[in-house]
């Protein structure tokens, strides 16, 4: 199996499952409503965010050009990063495709909507972590994925002293 292949799998499923649940979410909850999954650890909750993670840039005044801008580099640098990849690097491929599945789901969002649908609530009785989406989960994975892969490599390359 090709990069390619793997990479157009990948991010095509994770892509997919991202906006068909925003769009669930969109047109079957009202804004800020709320239902618990796991008694004060999981709930979904129908929340907007304008900004970056956290809220970040939310009021600011060059957000959408920064909120689209980067996402729109970032995922040109993940395609050629892809490209240079050996054949045989799945683990790389993988990770890239995870990331480059959240980045196009929430600039869709970015684009459509002027800010990101987030319902994923975790939160412990009252201290909520912030809201997020199947896309954050992609990215947070990717990345992970690609750290891991990369620390390894590194080990292996290490000399022995």
């Amino acid at each position: 199996m090709n990069n390619y292949f793997i990479f157009v799998a990948v991010a095509g499923i994770g892509l997919l499952m991202d906006q068909v649940t925003k769009f669930y979410i969109d047109n079957n909850m009202h804004l800020y409503e709320s239902f618990p999954v796991i008694d004060n650890l999981f709930s979904i909750t129908y929340l907007r965010n304008p900004g970056a993670a956290f809220g970040l840039f939310a009021q600011s005044e060059f957000r959408i050009p920064f909120l689209v801008g980067v996402p729109l580099i970032a995922l040109f640098a993940i395609i050629v990063t892809v490209h240079k990849l050996p054949d045989n690097d799945r683990t790389n491929t993988t990770a890239l495709s995870f990331i480059f599945a959240g980045a196009c789901g929430n600039l869709i969002d970015r684009i459509r909507l002027g800010e990101v649908i987030d319902f994923l609530d975790v939160y412990w009785k009252k201290h909520h972590w912030p809201a997020f989406n199947i896309a954050d989960s992609c990215i947070c994975l990717g990345v992970l994925l690609y750290a891991r892969s990369n620390q390894r490599k590194k080990i292996n390359k290490a000399p022995i002293s």
